[in-house]
């Protein structure tokens, strides 16, 4: 369901629930991006991703996406894709789309 090639990582997503996001880090763990969401009655909705300009195309913004969107089919949650992004990465990646609401 991916849009970059099997074995690249580059950065760690890691999810901070308390501040409703995603948050991708660098190996040294210096942040590199943001997906921001909001969840009610099973359904989360994305309406910001932001990557640092330092590390704009290097599929942050994919990792944070990719993410944030497994979690939500794990919970059985739908998603609404506000952000220009995430809609899209769905687009790119159609095995996300039965996560639309």
């Amino acid at each position: 369901m991916s849009d970059e090639p099997a074995g690249t990582e580059v950065c760690t997503v890691v999810h901070v629930p308390e501040r409703s996001r995603y948050e991708a880090r660098s190996p040294d763990g210096g942040l590199m991006g943001v997906l921001e969401y909001r969840r009610t009655d099973g359904v989360v909705v994305m309406p910001r991703t932001v990557t640092l300009p330092p590390f704009r195309g290097r599929g942050v913004a994919a990792a944070m996406t990719r993410r944030a969107l497994d979690d939500a089919a794990a919970a059985g949650d739908r998603v609404v894709p506000a952000c220009w992004y995430v809609a899209e990465f769905v687009d790119r990646n159609p095995g996300y789309a039965r996560l639309v609401a």
